[in-house]
């Protein structure tokens, strides 16, 4: 349930070594975010295992009624699946997006339609990506293999399981099932918030 007066809450990240974060803190600051209250991922925030660390942080804070700001909309998504996935995730957890630079509150009636839409679009990619496994997994049976266990996962099956895992509307063991792994290899190429590791677990 929503409750009244909503925290804001802001996220900032910077791409590569030569950016810095002052601008987009700065925006955030004026805008109304404590500075306790803002959290931020640069290019070296990966050690605690969690690729986007600020963002998992500032999603754990935040509670249904609450606004996360960010300076522009490519600092929440680094693509447009990507973004499209953090939109909708928001919106399942009744937490608010505002966007200072496209002046984008979700808040509004215009702000929403952006929720509406992007749920839309990652319910039709969760569909493609169920049927083309589904799919991929019919041909290799069609062609006598029976799926079963791989010593690894390609870069599309990476992808596909990583979405899945992230929307949690499948149990981690019907993700590996639809990939042709066990769960325990799918564990050593995601984290189980759905992030891909940098490395595989041996």
């Amino acid at each position: 349930m929503c409750y009244i007066g909503g925290m804001k809450i802001g996220y900032a990240r910077v791409s590569t070594h030569e950016q810095t974060l002052d601008l987009q803190i700065d925006r955030l600051r004026t805008a109304g975010c404590a500075p306790e209250h803002i959290h931020a991922d640069t290019t070296a925030g990966h050690s605690c295992g969690i690729e986007r660390p600020g963002l998992a942080a500032a999603l754990a804070f935040a509670r249904p009624g609450d606004q996360l700001v960010v300076w522009r909309l490519d600092r929440l998504g680094r693509s447009l699946r990507d973004l499209i996935e953090q939109v909708a995730n928001l919106e399942r957890h009744g937490i608010e997006l505002v966007s200072l630079q496209e002046s984008l509150d979700t808040a509004t009636p215009a702000g929403r339609a952006l929720f509406q839409i992007c749920g839309v679009f990652a319910e039709f990619e969760r569909n493609l990506i169920s049927e083309r496994t589904k799919a991929g997994l019919a041909a290799a049976r069609a062609r006598g293999r029976k799926g079963g266990r791989k010593p690894k996962l390609t870069p599309e099956q990476l992808d596909r399981a990583a979405a899945l895992m992230r929307e949690r509307r499948l149990t981690v063991r019907e993700i590996a099932h639809l990939s042709g792994v066990t769960p325990n290899t799918l564990y050593r190429y995601l984290t189980p918030e759905g992030e891909i590791r940098k490395e595989p677990r041996p």
